[in-house]
């Protein structure tokens, strides 16, 4: 099975599926896009989102998606907690942020709206949806569902480093600010950090104001 992910650096989708691809030690061929990609990447996916992984020459795009089919094709070692109600609870909690918060906070969303208001709109549905996840997660095990990562701890990590990126207070969320650290000091989470990958580049000072 030869596994090519195309993505770049900075983008937090791309971000899950190399912490998933990491966990199940998963040999892959990173492939670096352009904030404008063109025709050749619009024909692997017409979406033109990141990431998309190519899966011996067929595409598979949003990254939950790709994630259900690493575990599906690789179950070892899992990314779902093994008790049916966590197990959803954990799925939940991935939709959360993929969905309620990421697709509102991305930057073709956010360069539709007045430069002045963006700001506050990205730090009010930032800490909406996190002190939502905050209460929902379980106090009686590591990590956000289990005692090992699972899918909502990898849809979690990208999420609060695009926050503190764009100057979010995330002091109210003590569980899940543990439950990040937790989860960046294992290697599969560091080495799928943006800083890590071949195509990062330091960021200007406009890049962290969420107006582009």
């Amino acid at each position: 099975m030869r596994l090519r992910l195309h993505t770049q650096a900075r983008n937090s989708a791309g971000e899950r599926v190399r912490i998933a691809l990491n966990l199940k030690g998963l040999d892959y061929e990173y492939v670096p896009i352009p904030d404008l990609a063109g025709p050749e990447y619009e024909r692997l996916n017409p979406q033109q989102l990141m990431p998309t992984l190519e899966v011996d020459g067929q595409p598979i795009s949003q990254s939950l998606a790709i994630l259900e089919y690493l575990e599906k094709v690789c179950p070892t070692p899992t990314i779902f907690p093994e008790d049916a109600v966590r197990r959803a609870q954990a799925r939940a909690f991935a939709v959360g942020i993929c969905a309620e918060l990421h697709a509102l906070t991305v930057k073709r969303v956010r360069k539709r709206l007045p430069s002045d208001l963006v700001s506050d709109w990205y730090a009010h549905w930032t800490s909406e949806t996190l002190g939502a996840l905050e209460k929902s997660v379980g106090r009686d095990q590591r990590f956000c569902f289990a005692d090992c990562p699972t899918v909502a701890d990898i849809c979690l990590v990208p999420q609060m480093a695009n926050a503190r990126r764009f100057g979010c207070d995330l002091s109210a969320f003590a569980r899940l600010r543990a439950i990040d650290a937790l989860c960046r000091a294992l290697p599969a989470f560091a080495a799928a950090l943006p800083e890590r990958q071949v195509d990062f580049t330091a960021e200007r000072p406009s890049d962290t104001q969420p107006r582009r």
